[in-house]
């Protein structure tokens, strides 16, 4: 979710959603980001994505950055476009995939800028349209979407319309803006509560899910962390293995850091990033900063040197 800075339109036209959504597909393809579902309001928007392996921050940065740049040039303003950082919510797929599609898409809807579902299905700056096949863009994960309401596309469609139909008088979902585990129990007192009385209750504003759900994040994110700080450690270590191959191979290291294409340097990266994969545990994304390369191409590089084949 992102917002305008003190709630001032992040969209004053056509044009400014054209380019926004254009910066959505080019970034979704670049990164590998799938985007689910959307909805772009005058002063708001909302994504629903499954980040790629390098991360949502690299998509999100790529985004906004480029948008609020172009905005300003356009519309001859300067200062921050949007509001502090945007809000990120990790979501419990199995849960909440389908409420989140439906909630999103109908905020043209709620907000009364369309009158009817009808009407939303020609609206161009929805995903709903989208999923219906009334609109078309090549970077909405629409397959994925219908394959929750059937095989077939026609028998997908129309579940898929009959479950936005059953949705359409439900609101406002506060419970869908984060803490859900939190709202679903009834609020800070019950949890609080279960606490007192020796339950223990997992929640966080910042991920929508069940407690088990929650504390498998939370672990998750902690695990990272501490892999961070260990990498930072060890960086003195994953320096000198780049240095030690490409001296071996007689290539300069700089040229191996800076992403270089170069036949003989892209063998020495597959070569290095290989072995720091194997042999020290280090994962694709932590080598790819170190490489200066992105993490599909060292994805590509563990791939062919682990099948013996040449880089």
């Amino acid at each position: 979710m992102l917002r305008g800075i003190e709630g001032a339109d992040i969209f004053r036209d056509n044009d400014d959603r054209e380019n926004f959504l254009s910066r959505v597909g080019q970034g979704a393809k670049a990164t590998g980001t799938r985007i689910l579902a959307w909805a772009l309001m005058a002063n708001h928007a909302h994504l629903l994505l499954f980040s790629a392996l390098s991360g949502l921050p690299s998509f999100m940065r790529r985004l906004l950055t480029g948008y609020a740049v172009w905005f300003n040039l356009r519309h001859q303003r300067r200062g921050h476009l949007f509001q502090n950082r945007y809000k990120s919510i990790v979501c419990e797929e199995e849960t909440y995939l389908l409420e989140l599609v439906r909630y999103i898409h109908l905020n043209p809807l709620r907000g009364r800028v369309v009158k009817s579902l009808e009407e939303l299905e020609t609206y161009r700056w929805s995903g709903h349209g989208v999923v219906v096949g009334k609109i078309w863009n090549e970077w909405q994960a629409r397959d994925y979407v219908l394959s929750q309401f059937g095989k077939g596309e026609r028998q997908a469609v129309r579940a898929y319309r009959k479950f936005m139909e059953e949705g359409e008088g439900l609101g406002r979902r506060p419970e869908l803006v984060g803490g859900g585990l939190i709202r679903s129990l009834g609020g800070w007192s019950k949890v609080l509560s279960l606490r007192n009385r020796g339950e223990m209750v997992e929640y966080d504003s910042r991920i929508l899910g069940d407690g088990d759900f929650v504390q498998a994040v939370i672990e998750n994110a902690d695990k990272a962390i501490a892999r961070q700080v260990r990498y930072r450690r060890m960086e003195g270590s994953i320096g000198s293995v780049i240095q030690r191959i490409s001296d071996e191979a007689g290539v300069n290291e700089k040229e191996v850091r800076a992403g270089s294409q170069r036949r003989a340097v892209s063998e020495v990266r597959a070569r290095i990033a290989y072995y720091l994969s194997r042999e020290m545990g280090i994962p694709m994304a932590e080598l790819a900063r170190q490489l200066g390369v992105g993490t599909s191409a060292i994805a590509m590089a563990i791939r062919r040197k682990a099948s013996g084949g040449e880089n």
